[in-house]
C-alpha cells in the first residue's frame, strides 16, 4: 500500500497550497504596475488595458470554477486538485516568457498566461474547500477549511515581496524572474497530492466503501472503527448516499428548484458579497491607494507590503476561533467594520484630496493628498490597514468555509463551482471597473463599496443560517426544515443517538445489506456487497 497522510491538519496544509496559487496570482503584478521595465515592455498600459491584464486571471478562474464541479464529481476531488496544479505551472511558464516581443504580443501573451493560471485557480478555489470540508472532523472543520484563505494571504504576501525584491533587477528580468518563481507552489501542490487520501464522501458516493471507511477511521478515530464519531459519521453518510442514489443525476437546473434555490442563492450571494466588500480595491490596486495618499517609489511599495503582512497575520484569529465564534457573528461584524473604514477613506479623500492630471506620471490616478496634509494621508493608510484587518478574519476565510458546508453531498461539487464562478466573474468585472473608477469618480469609489457592505449586513442577518458545530448532513436539515437564519444557532438536528452505538460491537451497527465483517478477527475493513 502506498504511503498516505491522514492527519487532518497535514492533509489540509497540503491541499490548501491551492490557495497559495490564488494569492500568488493576485499580487503578481502589484509590485510592477508602476515600474519602468514593466511599463516599457507592455506599452504603458492605460486604465482599460491594465484592467484587462488584471482581470484576465479572474476570467480564467470563472471558467475553471464552472467546469470544476463535473470534473470533480467524475474524477474525484484529489484528481481535480492535481489537474489544477499542472495547469498553474503551464500558466506561469507562459507569463514568465512574455515581454520579449512587440508590445501587442507581450500584452496578448501575458493575458493568455494569466487566463490559464486563473483557470487553475478556479479549479482549486472551488474544490479545495470542498475536499477539506468533506475530510474534516466537524469540531475543527471551520479551522481547516479556513487554512485555504490563510494560504491565499501567504501567497499574496510572498509574491509581493518576491516582486519587490525582483524590482531591483534591471530590465525585463525583474518581472520575468518573479513570474517564473510561480512554478514552485504549483509543483509542490502536484507532488503533495500523491500522499493525500481521496474524499471519503466522494468514495462512498462511488460505492468504494472499503477505502472510504478506512479513511474516516484514520481521520476521525485515529484508526479505530469503534470510535463513536466514526460510527455516527458513517451512519449519516450511508443515509445521504442512499438518498442520493435514489435521485437523478444533479443538473445545473436542480440547484434552482424549490428545495434548493434558497441555499444556492445564499452561496452565490455570499461569494458575490466577498468581492463587493471592496477587497479587490485593497489588494489589486494597493499601490494606487498609497499613491493617492502621497507615497511614491520604494516607500510606497514598503507601505503597501505592510497591508499584505496584516492580511496574513489577521487571518489567524479566524483559524483559531471560528469553530467557537460561529460563521454568522464573523460575517456580520466584518461587514460592519469594513463599511466604517470604507466610508472613512471616502470622507478623508473627499475633504483633503485635490484633483490632479496624474500622480508621478500615472494618469489612472487623478486625486491625491498634498504633503501639507500628512495627518490625513496617514489616516487614509490607517483606514486601509484597518479595512484589511477587518476582512482577513471574517469575510476572507468565512465565505469559503461557509459555501463548502451548506450544500448536500449530491450537489456539493457542482454548487461550489457555480458559487465560486460568481466570485470570479465579479472579481473580473471589478478588476476592469476599479482603474476607471479611480480615474473618473476618484473617492466616490469607496462610497459604492461602503453601501454594498451595508446591504450585505442585512442580507446575512436575514438569510445566512449558522453552521458551526454541525455535520454536513445536519446542516442539510436546517434547510430542509426551513429554520430562520437568526434562529439557526440554537437548532437541534435530528440525528442518530450516540447511545445507540456505545458499547456495541461494530458488526451489529452497520447495515448487513451494505457491509460484511469478520466476528473472529474484529474489524479489518469493510467490503461492499
Amino acid at each position: 500500500m502506498t504511503f498516505r497522510v491522514t492527519n487532518p491538519y497535514v492533509v489540509a496544509s497540503i491541499a490548501t497550497i491551492g490557495g497559495m496559487l490564488f494569492g500568488f496570482d493576485i499580487s503578481s503584478v502589484s509590485a510592477f504596475i508602476s515600474q519602468k521595465p514593466y511599463l516599457n515592455a507592455f506599452g504603458f498600459p492605460n486604465s482599460t488595458v491594465q484592467g484587462a491584464i488584471t482581470a484576465s486571471m479572474a476570467g480564467g478562474s470563472f471558467v475553471g470554477s464552472i467546469v470544476s464541479g463535473p470534473i470533480s464529481d467524475k474524477t474525484g476531488r484529489r484528481t481535480t486538485i492535481q489537474v489544477a496544479s499542472l495547469v498553474w505551472v503551464l500558466g506561469a511558464i507562459i507569463q514568465c516568457t512574455s515581454g520579449g516581443h512587440s508590445v501587442g504580443g507581450n500584452r496578448a501573451q501575458l493575458i493568455v498566461g494569466r487566463f490559464v493560471a486563473g483557470f487553475a485557480v478556479g479549479l482549486a478555489s472551488s474544490q479545495v474547500p470542498v475536499y477539506v470540508a468533506e475530510l474534516s472532523p466537524k469540531a475543527i472543520r471551520g479551522r481547516l477549511v479556513g487554512l485555504f484563505q490563510w494560504s491565499v494571504t501567504w501567497g499574496i504576501m510572498i509574491m509581493f515581496y518576491i516582486g519587490f525584491g525582483c524590482s531591483f533587477i534591471a530590465g525585463k528580468a525583474s518581472f520575468r524572474t518573479a513570474w517564473a518563481i510561480q512554478v514552485v507552489p504549483g509543483a509542490l501542490l502536484f507532488a503533495g497530492t500523491f500522499i493525500l487520501p481521496e474524499s471519503p464522501r466522494w468514495l462512498a458516493n462511488k460505492d468504494k466503501w472499503e477505502e472510504a471507511i478506512e479513511i474516516i477511521c484514520e481521520v476521525q478515530g485515529k484508526g479505530s472503527f469503534d470510535h463513536p464519531d466514526v460510527l455516527i459519521e458513517l451512519e449519516e453518510i450511508k443515509m445521504v448516499v442512499r438518498i442520493d442514489k435514489e435521485s437523478q443525476a444533479v443538473r445545473f437546473a436542480d440547484l434552482f428548484k424549490r428545495d434548493s434555490i434558497n441555499r444556492t442563492m445564499v452561496g452565490i450571494w455570499g461569494q458575490i458579497w466577498q468581492q463587493m466588500t471592496g477587497i479587490n480595491v485593497a489588494m489589486y490596486y494597493v499601490v494606487y491607494i498609497f499613491e493617492m495618499a502621497g507615497y511614491s517609489g520604494n516607500l510606497n511599495l514598503i507601505s503597501s507590503s505592510i497591508q499584505y503582512v496584516l492580511n496574513m497575520v489577521m487571518t489567524v484569529p479566524a483559524l483559531l476561533f471560528i469553530d467557537k465564534w460561529g460563521r454568522r457573528p464573523l460575517l456580520l461584524s466584518g461587514g460592519v467594520l469594513m463599511m466604517i473604514w470604507l466610508f472613512a477613506i471616502a470622507g478623508l479623500l473627499a475633504v483633503y484630496g485635490i484633483s490632479v492630471p496624474d500622480v508621478a506620471g500615472n494618469k489612472n490616478i487623478r486625486i491625491m493628498i498634498l504633503e501639507k496634509n500628512k495627518p490625513a494621508s496617514r489616516a487614509v493608510i490607517a483606514c486601509s490597514y484597518l479595512f484589511v484587518c477587518s476582512f482577513s478574519p471574517t469575510w476572507g476565510p468565512g465565505i469559503w468555509i461557509y459555501c463548502s458546508e451548506i450544500f448536500p453531498l449530491r450537489q456539493r461539487a457542482l454548487a461550489n463551482g457555480i458559487c465560486a464562478s460568481f466570485n470570479w466573474i465579479f472579481n473580473f468585472a471589478l478588476a476592469l471597473f476599479v482603474p476607471s473608477a479611480f480615474t473618473n469618480i476618484t473617492w466616490k469609489t469607496y462610497i459604492i463599496f461602503g453601501v454594498f457592505c451595508a446591504v450585505m449586513i442585512i442580507h446575512v442577518f436575514l438569510m445566512f443560517p449558522e453552521t458551526k458545530g454541525k455535520t454536513l448532513e445536519e446542516i442539510d436539515q436546517i434547510w430542509a426544515d426551513k429554520v430562520p437564519a437568526w434562529r439557526s444557532a440554537s437548532f437541534v438536528p435530528r440525528r442518530p443517538s450516540v447511545g445507540e452505538y456505545t458499547g456495541e460491537h461494530p458488526e451489529k451497527l452497520m447495515h448487513p445489506d451494505l457491509y460484511e465483517h469478520s466476528p473472529s478477527s474484529g474489524y479489518t475493513g469493510a467490503t461492499a456487497i
